[in-house]
């Protein structure tokens, strides 16, 4: 089997934490009291997307931890999601009912790239901040002067598609290439990014098929793409529709090369398509990483891994260890308490100060940090994409907007399976 790196500079921007600069202060915003805040958010507990809840639950489990310490500057956390089923109509209605219901302080790690187009002028209108939304859609870093209480967090869409495109220019100029797209934001993302990264190469994409966020079946596109001749295919879908792709792969006797985005190569994810498919059709499919793998044995005595496992099991009401999506959650929740922390005692929404680049062994009694949750060498490692200023240009998407400070990580091309020893192992694979 297979791992091949492949180094990723990130673009990062410098936390300027809280909570934006554009609004006034007021006196008491929503949300908070001398001894608590309150956050809220939308995510699918349920539907096609449901694969998604511990990026919410996983975050939750922090915020218990962090509060069983003291809290940050004297407060607790308590941090409210309500089930959207990946629907904007229900993202939308249930924002509604958090912010002038509930009173947030903030909306905070809400799932999707439509779920949260949907709020976000709502969410800058009314002040309130839209924070470390759980999806790589450049405009939410992008779109920062317009829209100056959203912030991002993990790394753009179009730049994993970039890192997809120069990969196969240098290893596979001859390819025929395929892609399966959810036919949104998120999908046309990755596709942009994967022909901005081809370059001179671009014609290689010999077929494309877009599919509806809420269809329920994919195989009429996948057997499309199959008749196109295409020797690689490029899956930018969300689980489900992940998993039907390598059934109907298999069902085609389709063997080409897969590439699959890093929101669906997670292993648990990877262990379900063996299982639903056959482990041929999964077995060697590439994407990105930028978390570490809890099913890794290269992380068995990771620090951070063993903190996030502690965690995990005493604040997780039952969460999976070894799904990566709530290694993602903690680090985004570590980002959370960070910007928190910054903001001071004094806390509103109005709240900014600049930040100076992370030290590799920051540590305090009232936040003690996850080491290195996201990233090999700690640098992506407590969620310092978070506020990604993403530019339109190509270099920018490598180089970073300038002035800007950068976070690197060792997020790599990898063999999916490779990196996966549970899946396999129960799988059967050699």
């Amino acid at each position: 089997m297979r791992k091949l790196a492949l180094a990723l500079p990130l673009l990062a921007a410098a936390l300027a934490v809280g909570l934006t600069s554009a609004w006034g202060r007021t006196a008491a915003d929503p949300g908070v009291t001398s001894t608590s805040i309150l956050l809220g958010g939308t995510t699918p507990l349920s539907g096609l997307a449901s694969g998604y809840a511990s990026v919410a639950r996983g975050a939750e489990a922090y915020f218990k931890y962090v509060n069983a310490k003291g809290g940050v500057n004297g407060r607790t956390i308590t941090f409210t999601y309500l089930d959207d089923a990946y629907n904007p109509a229900q993202t939308v209605q249930a924002t509604r009912q958090l912010v002038e219901q509930d009173k947030i302080f903030a909306d905070y790690d809400s799932l999707g790239t439509d779920t949260n187009l949907a709020i976000r002028d709502y969410l800058n209108q009314r002040g309130v901040p839209q924070l470390f939304v759980a999806t790589g859609a450049r405009t939410f870093g992008a779109d920062y002067k317009r829209y100056p209480g959203t912030i991002g967090f993990q790394p753009t869409y179009a730049a994993e598609g970039y890192i997809y495109g120069r990969y196969l220019r240098a290893t596979r100029p001859k390819a025929k290439i395929a892609v399966l797209y959810q036919n949104d934001d998120y999908g046309k993302e990755l596709l942009g990014g994967l022909r901005i990264g081809l370059g001179p190469v671009g014609k290689a994409i010999v077929a494309t098929q877009g599919y509806e966020p809420t269809a329920t079946d994919v195989s009429s596109q996948v057997s499309s793409l199959k008749g196109s001749g295409a020797t690689t295919l490029m899956i930018f879908a969300t689980p489900a529709a992940t998993i039907q792709t390598y059934v109907s792969v298999n069902k085609l006797g389709w063997k080409p090369q897969i590439f699959v985005n890093a929101v669906s190569s997670a292993s648990q994810l990877m262990k379900i398509s063996a299982a639903s498919s056959s482990n041929a059709a999964v077995e060697g499919s590439l994407s990105i990483v930028f978390l570490k793998d809890p099913t890794s044995p290269k992380w068995k005595n990771d620090p951070a891994m063993k903190l996030y496992r502690s965690i995990l099991a005493k604040y997780g009401s039952g969460g999976d260890p070894n799904d990566v999506f709530n290694v993602y959650a903690m680090a985004s929740a570590w980002t959370m308490v960070d910007a928190l922390k910054r903001a001071g005692k004094n806390l509103t929404r109005a709240a900014r100060q600049p930040v100076r680049p992370p030290r590799d062994h920051d540590q305090d009694d009232a936040h003690e940090p996850l080491p290195d949750p996201a990233g090999a060498d700690g640098a992506l490692a407590r969620g310092r994409v978070a506020g990604v200023r993403a530019a339109a240009q190509r270099e920018e998407l490598i180089r970073g907007p300038s002035g800007l400070p950068r976070a690197s990580t060792n997020a790599t091309i990898h063999s999916v399976t490779a990196a996966t020893a549970e899946a396999t192992a129960k799988t059967g694979s050699s």
